[in-house]
């Protein structure tokens, strides 16, 4: 199957009509999308990602009338958090009807919805009479997508058609948050919204329940972020001794004194932790091309779109069975 790249909308429809894969843009990274509620065109998703079918889908719709046609009930707190954040780098999880088949949600009597905020997508789903099944572009277990070129570097020839919105404005997936009985705000995945801005919006502090075996939610699973080359974290900017001349170092906003400039890679040269979401994942890749030893990076500030930054360098570590190097 030959790949095409292209802005058409109307191309896209047409294939996801058929049952098709198409690979779509979001702020957050490339979707590899199908028809939610065409359970072979979920099935063309696994197949593709080579993904476990316990891991749960996210469903993308394109307005908040939409998630009301697939979802039983959407709690106060979710609702005033959808309101706010819609469109945008939000995931709700919330008790489905029986449209959303159980391939999507493997199993779970609850659907993973968001509206993505990015106007070629929201275009596309306006377009289309069901909606769209997306998880990241990418072969399971690699890096995630922020550009045409990723997806097409990971899925080129499995899918037929790669949309093309430029790159990802976020660069990390969406923070994924439901409701506890007692009605507490839970979040399940860190993304692009902080925990901070769902305190400011529901005068909650949100509780963490981050999981990564056997997952509830979608982007729990440690292995999800891994690069090739072994990932190491870097916890002192003195670590010199355990660098060679293979090595690729990863920082935040600081060149590492005594290391060769062409070996490193900043996230975010500007201090901005926005930044360094939109460049994590393109880095990781970047690093993993050059046929380095090991790749070591550092953790970024821990605050806000930090988390969850620091949330899947966490993750990619784990896959590779490493651990932090202690500081020297």
């Amino acid at each position: 199957m030959k790949t095409q790249l292209g802005g058409d909308v109307g191309i896209a429809a047409a294939l996801l009509s058929r049952g098709e894969l198409v690979a779509i843009p979001t702020e957050t990274v490339y979707g590899l999308a199908g028809n939610a509620l065409n359970d072979e065109a979920v099935i063309k998703i696994y197949k593709a990602k080579n993904r476990p079918q316990f891991n749960p889908l996210i469903v993308h719709v394109s307005s908040l009338s939409q998630v009301e046609k697939y979802v039983l009930d959407i709690p106060e707190m979710l609702f005033k958090l959808a309101q706010a954040c819609w469109p945008g780098s939000l995931t709700l999880l919330l008790p489905k009807n029986e449209a959303i088949p159980d391939l999507v949600t493997a199993g779970s009597f609850q659907v993973a919805i968001r509206i993505p905020n990015h106007s070629l997508t929201l275009s596309l789903l306006q377009a289309l009479p069901f909606p769209l099944a997306a998880p990241s572009a990418n072969p399971f277990g690699y890096v995630s997508p922020t550009t045409a070129a990723h997806v097409l570097e990971g899925l080129g020839g499995k899918i037929p058609y790669i949309l093309d919105g430029g790159p990802c404005t976020i660069g990390v997936e969406s923070t994924i948050a439901g409701c506890n009985p007692t009605g507490e705000i839970e979040v399940y995945r860190l993304g692009g919204i902080g925990l901070e801005t769902i305190e400011s919006i529901t005068g909650k502090k949100p509780i963490l329940k981050l999981k990564a075996d056997l997952p509830e939610t979608p982007g729990q699973l440690k292995s999800h972020y891994a690069t090739h080359t072994p990932l190491l974290l870097s916890n002192a900017s003195k670590s010199l001794p355990h660098f060679t001349n293979k090595t690729i170092y990863i920082g935040y906003n600081l060149w590492m004194k005594d290391l060769p400039r062409e070996r490193q890679l900043l996230l975010a040269p500007d201090n901005r932790l926005e930044s360094a979401a939109r460049n994590l994942f393109g880095l990781l890749r970047e690093a993993d091309k050059v046929q380095a030893d090991k790749i070591f990076i550092e953790l970024v500030p821990n605050y806000g779109i930090g988390r969850a930054i620091n949330d899947r360098i966490r993750r990619a570590l784990h896959e590779n069975k490493v651990h932090a190097i202690p500081k020297t």
